[in-house]
């Protein structure tokens, strides 16, 4: 298997370039600065600035979207969403797992060969291009 070959997604049954394929890094990345600048704006706005605010109304704003839409707002502005695997929809309790261990930050910040993060193996979903 080739490099590119494990770098386009293809190990995981998506096409290699345009929709449905898997979202590189720089997609999202900008997706989580977008949703944790909301967040952050939601908490100077109504709270005077508080951490533990922007970090709830971040996780919030993950699970709620992610589980109903299968995108946060930034996931939208950046053109990618969370899928299952299977095709399935993404539902609440996985939902809400992802949002946590988003929240916890480190299972974000390893991947694997496919571009997985640990918090999308542990449900068994991916990011996809829209």
């Amino acid at each position: 298997m080739s490099v590119n070959q494990e770098w386009s997604g293809q190990r995981l049954g998506l096409p290699a370039d345009g929709r449905n394929s898997l979202a590189r890094m720089g997609r999202r990345l900008g997706a989580i600065v977008v949703d944790w600048a909301i967040a952050t704006l939601f908490s100077i706005a109504f709270f005077r600035y508080d951490a533990n605010v922007s970090l709830l109304f971040f996780f919030v704003e993950q699970w709620l979207l992610v589980s109903t839409l299968g995108y946060s707002v930034g996931h939208r502005v950046f053109g990618i969403a969370v899928r299952r695997l299977d095709g399935n929809w993404v539902g609440f309790w996985r939902g809400l797992l992802r949002a946590g261990l988003v929240c916890l930050v480190i299972p974000v910040a390893i991947w694997d060969a496919d571009q997985r993060g640990l918090h999308d193996k542990a449900i068994g979903t991916v990011l996809v291009r829209l």
